[in-house]
């Protein structure tokens, strides 16, 4: 990834974050808000940790690679 597209990749990343806290934040009575976006994080944390694992793969299978 260049270090332009990881930028902005940043900083949509943080607009969206800023965006569901301020919803999470705001006085709603029922609660459904909070709790979709409560639920939206928790899928994002789940899939931000398969991706990482897939990641974390990747760079032992080409260190075992190129140690062989």
């Amino acid at each position: 990834m260049k270090k332009e597209t990881k930028i902005i990749a940043g900083v949509l990343a943080g607009a969206a974050l800023g965006a569901a806290i301020a919803l999470i934040l705001s006085s709603d009575k029922t609660g459904d808000v909070k709790d979709k976006m409560s639920d939206w994080f928790c899928d994002l944390l789940d899939a931000s940790k398969e991706k990482l694992a897939d990641v974390t793969d990747q760079v032992k299978d080409t260190i075992s690679k190129v140690r062989a």
